[in-house]
């Protein structure tokens, strides 16, 4: 029906590591959104041609690229799981993670939402 947004199943979890299928930037997971949560005004920021559906999970990342360290928003259909093992370098990742054996992060025991 029109106007109805459906929502299905995240395909990553909070504490994977993942990265941006066009643009050079991996991050943590840290936040998951079941469908498009944001501002209208951030929406319409992203060129029409490139611009992703709404009606699928969305995630929030502790983010870097070679420069710096920030937060992203970032679709599912944008993300590809990060196989580098490679620590993310973001200074946030300390105080709410703690790195597994694997190289992916779970949740400080002590971190609370």
């Amino acid at each position: 029906m029109a106007g109805q947004t459906r929502s299905r199943n995240a395909k990553f979890k909070i504490g994977e590591v993942v990265r941006h299928r066009v643009y050079p930037f991996r991050g943590v997971i840290y936040d998951v959104d079941p469908t498009f949560s944001n501002t209208e005004e951030w929406w319409l920021s992203i060129p029409e041609d490139v611009r992703p559906e709404r009606d699928q999970p969305f995630y929030h990342l502790l983010a870097e690229n070679a420069e710096t360290e920030y937060v992203a928003y970032v679709s599912e259909q944008n993300l590809l799981p990060d196989t580098s093992g490679d620590p993310v370098r973001h200074p946030q990742v300390e105080a709410m993670f703690e790195r597994t054996v694997d190289g992916s992060y779970r949740v400080r025991r002590d971190v609370r939402h």
